[in-house]
């Protein structure tokens, strides 16, 4: 029979078995627990929720999780260099959204500057902590952690969780388990980032495209056919829509309306103000019939853009009105890049700037300036994308370019000449980006 001190210590050995076996198995237990709700939290950064709604999520299960009172996640802001409440949990977390932290100050801006985790056992011993939020939410924190959130040396923000439930404080493997949640909720942000900026990039394509179609829709797909005029036209579209449109209108048998725009601004917004000054031209020319006045036109046009449009948005334009019995044009320039007639009688230029200030801006009256045109005579307009079109070392084609290659071209046909202009341009320009639309209209006298 065994003794009974032996027996004894049988059992002693059992129970200290037992409850090793039961620490183990605890142990386990927690460790699945928290495997489980990574995995799960691994799934929700995958689904498509606004980021508001994930992080809160997150947050709310972290606060489970940690067995803590409240949680937290704050977003770097580099506009002001503060730390924002993107998420607080807990009872007194709608009061808290309110504040904001500076980089450095308490526990929160301290992590953020130092980019260090840190583990508080005792809030009001640690001389980095910022009692005001507790006076302010009538809440006490007692101890706490605190995680930046840092994807590819970016920060993003800090997470914390606050007060362990029972009285009891954080420990370290507390403060693992955390920094695996913070890295997914980095990836989180970091992957919403991208979306988003995924999305804003397909929405200004989509914006350009839709721009760029009503832009082409409304020039004219050929222009009117003339016994006394040769007429070419060419728009060479920049990979960013700018405002160019032009257009010419057969009045009548004897009169012709030529016209040439160029809208500040890029994308929708001038794409619609081209649309409204295409509308208005087609409008006028309906009703107006055989009263057409060029003047009125103009003020017309010059005041639906004032009322149509804010004080930043204005079109420069320039209007022409050709006779055909006459041979005489009347030009008005509305604040726009002169056009140059090319005289071949005695190879002169001269530059149409007689009219007054951009289409938009002011209620005012604009004068008129009567030419001529002979047999051979050019007349060239376009738009600032050709003069200004840049090559890879910031020298503009310019005004004096384009003269002098017309005036090497003058012997040529309308059409001939415009080729020359384009591929000049093009040789200028090389390979650097081309960042405005370029429209040219190349008219001559037969």
């Amino acid at each position: 029979m065994m003794p009974e001190t032996s027996r004894g210590a049988i059992m002693t050995a059992e129970t200290a078995s037992d409850r090793q076996n039961e620490s183990i198995i605890s142990k386990l237990e927690s460790i699945n627990r928290n495997l489980r709700f990574l995995h799960q939290i691994s799934r929700k950064i995958s689904e498509k929720k606004p980021l508001s709604h994930l992080l809160t999520d997150i947050m709310e299960n972290s606060k489970v999780l940690m067995n803590a009172e409240a949680s937290s996640l704050l977003l770097y802001d580099p506009g002001d260099d503060k730390l924002h409440f993107m998420v607080a949990t807990g009872e007194k977390g709608n009061v808290i959204k309110k504040f904001s932290v500076e980089m450095g100050q308490g526990i929160a801006g301290w992590t953020a500057a130092h980019r260090k985790p840190l583990l508080v056992d005792d809030c009001y011993k640690d001389s980095r902590f910022n009692a005001s939020f507790d006076s302010e939410s009538n809440f006490t924190t007692r101890s706490m952690i605190c995680v930046p959130l840092v994807r590819n040396e970016k920060l993003l923000g800090v997470m914390q969780v606050i007060n362990k439930k029972g009285g009891g404080v954080f420990d370290e493997e507390d403060l693992s388990l955390f920094e695996i949640l913070a890295s997914q909720c980095a990836v989180a942000i970091e992957n919403h980032d991208l979306i988003q900026r995924q999305i804003e990039a397909e929405t200004l394509a989509h914006e350009l495209e839709i721009a760029r179609e009503i832009q082409m829709h409304l020039l004219p797909k050929s222009l009117p056919s003339y016994e006394d005029l040769e007429m070419a036209s060419q728009l060479i579209p920049a990979k960013k829509v700018g405002g160019d449109y032009y257009n010419v209108f057969r009045i009548d048998e004897q009169k012709t309306l030529l016209f040439l725009a160029d809208v500040s601004g890029k994308s929708i917004s001038a794409a619609l103000i081209v649309s409204i000054i295409d509308s208005c031209l087609h409008s006028y020319l309906k009703m107006a019939d055989r009263r057409f006045n060029l003047m009125e036109l103009v003020s017309i046009l010059n005041r639906v853009l004032i009322e149509s449009t804010t004080s930043s948005k204005f079109a420069t334009g320039w209007f022409g009105l050709y006779n055909h019995l006459t041979a005489e044009l009347t030009s008005v320039n509305a604040g726009h890049n002169p056009p140059y007639l090319f005289r071949e009688k005695n190879t002169t230029v001269q530059s149409l700037e007689k009219g007054g200030i951009f289409l938009g801006a002011l209620d005012t009256e604009y004068e008129s300036e009567n030419l001529t045109l002979a047999s051979n005579d050019i007349l060239v307009y376009y738009t600032d994308g050709i003069t200004e079109a840049w090559n890879e070392n910031n020298e503009d084609y310019g005004e004096d370019r384009l003269i002098n290659t017309v005036l090497q071209a003058q012997q040529h046909s309308a059409f001939e000449i415009l080729r020359l202009i384009e591929e000049d341009v093009q040789s200028h320009v090389g390979k650097a980006v081309q960042s405005d639309d370029m429209a040219c209209i190349v008219l001559k006298k037969r």
